[in-house]
């Protein structure tokens, strides 16, 4: 698995993140000043990469989180079936398989042949775009 540790004070808006154990986009934050008695606290909201649904999380500022590293790569399409595209990488001919996004854009503008950005996060691909 490829990721590495932060302190979740250092979250922006934008970053990537493992929230509830699914790699997310962070996309609103909120930082309080510290209290009395405790620490500043971090609550943020964020989409996950691959479903698109919301997560909330709440933590101190000074806590360590899980940042999953998206390596983006390109690859070409070979087959469809009506649930899967097998991807050819371009950089070492690896083939695999990878599940039809959800995203009706990308999804249907995918035939064999086409060019896609593909992204590799903690051990799952995600086709990110399909290219011109």
């Amino acid at each position: 698995m490829s990721f590495k540790m932060a302190k979740v004070g250092e979250l922006k808006v934008g970053s990537y993140a493992l929230i509830n154990g699914v790699p997310s986009r962070i996309a609103q934050v909120t930082k309080s000043k510290p209290g009395k008695h405790g620490s500043a606290k971090f609550r943020c909201t964020a989409i996950s990469l691959f479903d698109g649904s919301k997560q909330s999380f709440v933590d101190s500022t000074g806590a360590t989180i899980t940042i999953p590293l998206v390596d983006k790569r390109s690859g070409q399409v070979v087959s469809m079936t009506p649930s899967n595209v097998q991807l050819m990488d371009l950089e070492n001919y690896d083939m695999m398989d990878v599940e039809i996004p959800k995203d009706e854009d990308v999804a249907g503008a995918l035939e064999a042949g086409k060019e896609v950005e593909y992204w590799v996060i903690m051990d799952r691909i995600k086709i990110q775009r399909v290219k011109n």
